[in-house]
Order: C-alpha cells, then sequence, then structure tokens
C-alpha cells in the first residue's frame, strides 16, 4: 500500500518512465540540454567496459553513505535520486534501509543497476520534475547527478515535498573549480589556434550557494562541505575518453560540439607545461560539493530565542575563574 501511494503506477520489475513534459518556469535559467544528457548517460551505458568508468562515482557514493551511516537511523523508504549504475546502492545494508526507489534519467544506466539485500524499484525520471506524493520518504539520497538540473532550488523543492517530516537529504554533486585544468587548456589552445573560445566545461554552483539554497528551500539543520579528489592521468586524452566514458561530457547548449585536432594537440601541450606531473601524466581536479538537510519537525533542536542568554561573553572569564 505504501509504494501505492507514493507512485500509483510503478511495477514490481523492470524500469518504469516517467518523464514529464511540462515548461519550465520562465524565469528558470536553462543552461543544460537535458535531452542531450540522457542520450550522452545511455551511450556510456551501451560501451561493453561502462564498469571500469564507475572508479570516481563509486568513491563519492561511498563517501555519500558514510554521512548515512552517521546517521545511525533506519530509513524505511528511502529514494536515490540520479542513481546511475547504482553507486550507492552497492553500498547500503537491510540495516539501514527498508526499501529504496532508485531513478535515472538514462534507463540504460538505470536496468544496469544491481540487485540489493533490501527490496528496489527502479523509475526513469527527470531529476527535474520528481512524480511523488507528498510525505513519501524518511530519506532522499544523490550523489552526482544535479550539477546537471537547470532548476536546483525547484528540485529542492519537491525533495522537500516529498520527504516525510523530520526526513533527511543527503547529497553530492561536482562544483567549484572541478576540472579547472582542463578548463584553462582548452581555452588557451581555442585562442591560440583560433583566435577566441567556447566553453567546453559545464558550470558548476559553488559552496557558498548550497547553503542558502537549501535553507530557501525550506530544510533546517544544513550542512555544506567539499572534497577536492584529483586524479592522474597519462594525458588530456585519456582523461577527456573517461569523462565520456562516464557520461559527464558538456552537455550546455551552447557547448561546442567539434574540437579540432590541431586544438587538442594543443590543449595536450598546455596541459602538460602548467600542470604536468613531475613523473609524467597529469592531475584533474574534481570538488565534491556535499549537502545535508532535514525536513524540519518539531523534535529538532532549534537555536535560543535571541535575548534569552543568561550571561554575556563578557562574563565567560569571571564565570571560568569561579569555577577554579
Amino acid at each position: 500500500m505504501a509504494i501505492r501511494r507514493i507512485f500509483s503506477e510503478l511495477r514490481h520489475s523492470g524500469v518504469c518512465r516517467c518523464f514529464s513534459s511540462r515548461r519550465q518556469d520562465e524565469t528558470t535559467m536553462n543552461v543544460f540540454d537535458r535531452k542531450a544528457k540522457r542520450r550522452q548517460k545511455n551511450r556510456a551505458a551501451l560501451a561493453k567496459d561502462v564498469a571500469i568508468y564507475d572508479y570516481l562515482k563509486d568513491e563519492v557514493a561511498e563517501r555519500v553513505v558514510d554521512r548515512i551511516t552517521d546517521i545511525a537511523r533506519y530509513f524505511s523508504m528511502a529514494l536515490d535520486l540520479g542513481c546511475g549504475r547504482g553507486h550507492i546502492s552497492k553500498h547500503l545494508t537491510k540495516e539501514q534501509v527498508g526499501t529504496l526507489i532508485m531513478t535515472d534519467i538514462s534507463e540504460n544506466m538505470l536496468a544496469q543497476c544491481q540487485p540489493c539485500e533490501f527490496p528496489t524499484l527502479k523509475l526513469a525520471a527527470d531529476e527535474e520534475f520528481l512524480p511523488f506524493a507528498q510525505n513519501s520518504f524518511d530519506l532522499v539520497v544523490s550523489s552526482l547527478s544535479l550539477h546537471w538540473v537547470n532548476d536546483l532550488p525547484g528540485t529542492f523543492r519537491q525533495i522537500m515535498h516529498c520527504l516525510k517530516d523530520d526526513g533527511a537529504f543527503i547529497g553530492a554533486m561536482f562544483g567549484g573549480e572541478t576540472l579547472y585544468q582542463l578548463r584553462v587548456a582548452l581555452q588557451l589552445a581555442e585562442i591560440e589556434r583560433e583566435g577566441g573560445f567556447a566553453p567546453h566545461i559545464s558550470p558548476f554552483a559553488e559552496v557558498r550557494d548550497l547553503g542558502n539554497l537549501l535553507t530557501r528551500s525550506g530544510f533546517s539543520l544544513t550542512t555544506v562541505d567539499y572534497d577536492e579528489i584529483t586524479i592522474g592521468y597519462p594525458s588530456i586524452f585519456e582523461l577527456m575518453h573517461d569523462l565520456k566514458g562516464m557520461g559527464e561530457n558538456n552537455a550546455s547548449w551552447n557547448r561546442k560540439t567539434l574540437l579540432h585536432r590541431d586544438t587538442i594537440t594543443a590543449a595536450s601541450s598546455i596541459y602538460n607545461e602548467m600542470y604536468g606531473l613531475e613523473g609524467g601524466g597529469i592531475p584533474a581536479t574534481f570538488f565534491v560539493l556535499y549537502m545535508i538537510g532535514w525536513k524540519p519537525h518539531e523534535s529538532q533542536q532549534r537555536a535560543a530565542p535571541r535575548g534569552s542568554a543568561t550571561a554575556s561573553f563578557g562574563d565567560i572569564s569571571s564565570l571560568n575563574k569561579s569555577k577554579k
């Protein structure tokens, strides 16, 4: 009955599809081509060696699950938003989760999620249009998916809507100066060879913005932190090949679809010259932003009302002396 209440058309096997044709609000910035991103992820999932590109997403997912474990609570109904190939579910246990709803914009990636030790249901759905009823989940989790969302505040509000009171949202997304080395190398190479440059790396959110967005969306007890993960690659060619294999190639509307061979050759030289590692190869830096927010409930801790203190900061030193 609980599953029917959450989404009445879910089936107990296979992959259901739910993509909304509803237009975005005219004030929403339309930065990413969501249809292109869906095609990129579906195409990446068809590769025979798709599993070898999971290393970064598996690592971040494990760090997200560590944050779930720190809460030390059992979540009877949970949602994995943008689950990819099941990077989070493979780290969760039946002691943590009762039933997990897994969603992704890519049907091919969703179909490759492996069975878990707890019940799961798969739903192909867009993170920008969640088809869930109010107060459906104890936990919503998302790992490395939300950086492709156009209307991030809108998605946060929808997550708040489908969470139960005192439910938790735990997410991770690329942000800040992710892949700044690649961005700089490509821009300098295009300026040198073509007399101008087009964006090849998607824009990312800043850590200082996430806390404000969560609070404005209604979340309480919010926390935001970040990791800096640097991975070594033999050259720029292997880096770009792996990004494509992850389904993380650029999906901005203003992306440049053609990169000339001499431009990328120049970019490789610039990358090596500016950032090359001492023993050979190049580094690629990923800034991963982590966020936690709670749907408000009367049982949660609250800040004391302004003016309710019984001692001032100026009295602290005298209070310590009196204790001695």
